[in-house]
C-alpha cells in the first residue's frame, strides 16, 4: 500500500515507523510535515529528535515537507491517508485533503472546541460538516485508529493492540492491512462513535486519576475512580449512539487504564503536577507536548450537559482546571455526593 501519514508529532511518527518496517508487507510510507526545517532535520538525523529521540527511522520511511493547501494534489495516487494532527487542526486538515480521493483516517482524540454551538463536535461529526462543502464524492471512506498506545512503545516495536473503526468495511480492511503486524495487532469495529468517545473522555479521566495518585489517596481510590470514570464514559457514549460493548474494549477500558495509570501519559502527568501545587500553566509548560484532556475537558462536560448526561468526575476536572476549586476540594466534592445505585 502507498500510505501518507500527515503530521510529524510523536504519534504520527510512531505509526509511520511501524507501518514502514512491517516485515509482512511492502508498504510505501511517507511522513509529511508542514515545517520544512523540522522535516529537513529529521531527514538528516533519520529520527524525530523532538518527539521520539533516539528511535531511528527505517530506511524505507520517506519524508516530505509542504504546504497544507497543496496536499490535495500531492496525495493523488495514495491508497490511504492518516491524519496525525491534534484535534484543533482536524477540520482544516480534512478540508486540505478533501480532494485526495483516498480513504482518510484520523488519530486525534477529543472534542473540537465549540464555536457558535453550545458544545464541541467529535471527529466524525466534523468530517460530516466538511463533506457537505468540500468533498465532491462523499462515498470516499473515512475512519479512526485508536486504542491504548504510547507512541514511544509503538515506535520501538513493543507489543500493542489498536482498533480501526469505520462504517465502511473496505476502510476497516485497509487500516488493518496498513498497520497490522507481528508487533501491532489491529482489530476492526464499525462503532466510530464509541471509539471516539472513549478516546476523548479517557484523557479527562486520566487527569483526575493523576490528581488522585498525586494526593496519595491510595489504590482503592484509584480503582474506584477508574471504574466510575468508565461508567461516565459509557453513559455519554450511549447518549451519542455508541454500542455499550465498545467501552469494554480497547478504545474504552483499555485506553482508560493505560492513560490513567501509565507514567508516559501526559494527561496523568497534569493531574500529578496539579496535586503538587503547580498551576495549570506551569504543568502544561513542563510537558512540552499536547495534553488533550486539558483542552477537551470543558467540551466533554458541555456535550454531556447538553445531552442531560451526569458526569461528576469530568465536571470536577473542569472546575479544577478553571481554578474554581483546589485539588483537595475536588476529592471532597466527589466523595460527598449522595449515594446512588451503581448501575445508573
Amino acid at each position: 500500500m502507498k500510505i501518507a501519514v500527515l503530521g510529524a508529532g510523536a504519534w504520527g511518527t510512531a505509526l509511520a515507523i511501524s507501518a514502514s518496517q512491517n516485515p509482512l508487507a511492502q508498504h510505501a510510507v511517507t511522513l509529511w510535515g508542514r515545517d520544512a526545517e523540522q522535516v529537513a532535520a529529521m531527514q538528516a538525523q533519520r529520527c524525530n529528535q523532538r518527539y521520539l529521540p533516539g528511535i531511528a527511522f527505517p530506511d524505507a520511511l520517506r519524508l516530505h515537507a509542504g504546504a497544507a493547501q497543496d496536499l490535495g494534489d500531492w496525495l493523488v495516487g495514495y491508497d490511504l491517508v492518516i491524519l496525525g494532527t491534534p484535534m484543533s487542526g482536524l477540520r482544516s486538515m480534512l478540508q486540505d485533503t478533501a480532494r485526495c480521493g483516498a480513504p482518510v483516517a484520523w488519530l486525534c482524540k477529543g472534542f473540537e472546541p465549540p464555536d457558535s454551538k453550545p458544545f464541541g463536535l467529535l471527529a466524525h461529526e466534523i468530517r460530516a460538516q466538511v463533506a457537505t462543502k468540500f468533498i465532491a464524492n462523499d462515498a470516499v471512506g473515512f475512519g479512526v485508529l485508536s486504542g491504548p498506545s504510547f507512541a514511544q512503545e509503538v515506535a520501538r516495536g513493543q507489543p500493542t493492540a489498536l482498533v480501526a473503526a469505520s462504517p465502511q468495511p473496505a476502510v476497516r480492511d485497509a487500516l488493518v492491512a496498513a498497520f497490522h503486524s507481528p508487533a501491532l495487532r489491529v482489530y476492526a469495529s464499525d462503532d466510530v462513535v464509541g471509539v471516539e468517545v472513549g478516546g476523548a473522555v479517557k484523557n479527562v479521566l486520566a487527569i483526575a486519576t493523576g490528581l488522585c495518585d498525586g494526593l496519595g489517596l491510595g489504590l482503592n481510590a484509584r480503582a474506584a475512580l477508574v471504574t466510575r470514570g468508565l461508567a461516565e464514559m459509557t453513559r455519554l457514549g450511549l447518549a451519542l449512539g455508541a454500542k455499550v460493548e465498545t467501552f469494554m474494549g480497547l478504545s474504552g477500558l483499555g485506553d482508560l487504564v493505560l492513560t490513567a495509570t501509565g507514567d508516559l501519559s501526559r494527561n496523568r502527568q497534569v493531574g500529578l503536577l496539579l496535586a503538587q501545587g503547580q498551576s495549570l500553566q506551569q504543568a502544561v509548560a513542563s510537558l512540552g507536548h499536547v495534553a488533550e484532556g486539558v483542552y477537551s475537558a470543558r467540551t466533554v462536560a458541555q456535550r454531556a450537559h447538553h445531552l442531560g448526561v451526569d458526569m461528576p468526575i469530568a465536571q470536577s476536572v473542569v472546575a479544577l482546571l478553571d481554578g474554581r476549586i483546589r485539588p483537595a476540594d475536588a476529592v471532597a466534592s466527589l466523595m460527598g455526593r449522595a449515594p446512588v445505585p451503581e448501575l445508573v
